[in-house]
């Protein structure tokens, strides 16, 4: 980079400036869609804004591709999450089929569970999964992911927190 910005938005301003063009390049390369690629190079720049705290990084071009990386990992879970419910869909018959509006809902809400359950470790994340959608106690879940019936729980209760906070906020 040219200067030493002085402050976050001068830092942030600085990395668009300098780096934006490259970076919606690199995203072009790795995502078919041009507007998708457009899209994530702005949420990039948008999450760094976001940050309480921002040092210049002495690897610019690799700092912000590990924030893309984590946002394109992002949507194609969620693209997955979208597809995964659209198939289950089509296995209702036509009749019993939510209407569009209910369809969407519920998609909104399967992101947002997916947004919350993204919070925790993925050990933490299967074990949740394992015991709310497939019904598996804690000593399956330990077999399936190779650690111990405490430590099941310990995640168990990470996923119930998560779901807390969802409903209630954080606790005081």
């Amino acid at each position: 980079m040219s200067s030493a910005p002085s402050s976050h938005s001068d830092l942030v301003g600085a990395l668009y400036r300098d780096h934006r063009a490259w970076l919606l390049a690199w995203l072009r390369r790795n995502v078919a869609c041009a507007q998708r690629a457009e899209d994530l190079s702005q949420d990039t720049f948008v999450r760094l804004l976001g940050r309480q705290e921002l040092a210049a990084p002495r690897e610019p071009r690799a700092f912000l591709v590990a924030i893309a990386k984590g946002l394109l990992f992002d949507y194609f879970r969620r693209a997955a999450l979208e597809q995964a419910y659209l198939t289950e869909l089509m296995l209702i018959p036509e009749a019993e089929q939510p209407s569009v509006e209910e369809q969407q809902m519920i998609l909104e809400d399967l992101k947002h569970i997916d947004r919350l359950l993204g919070k925790l470790s993925s050990k933490a994340r299967k074990a949740f999964l394992y015991n709310r959608l497939d019904g598996l106690g804690h000593a399956q879940i330990a077999e399936r992911l190779g650690v111990s019936v405490p430590r099941v729980r310990q995640y168990l209760a990470q996923g119930l927190r998560q779901c807390y906070v969802a409903l209630y906020g954080e606790p005081t």
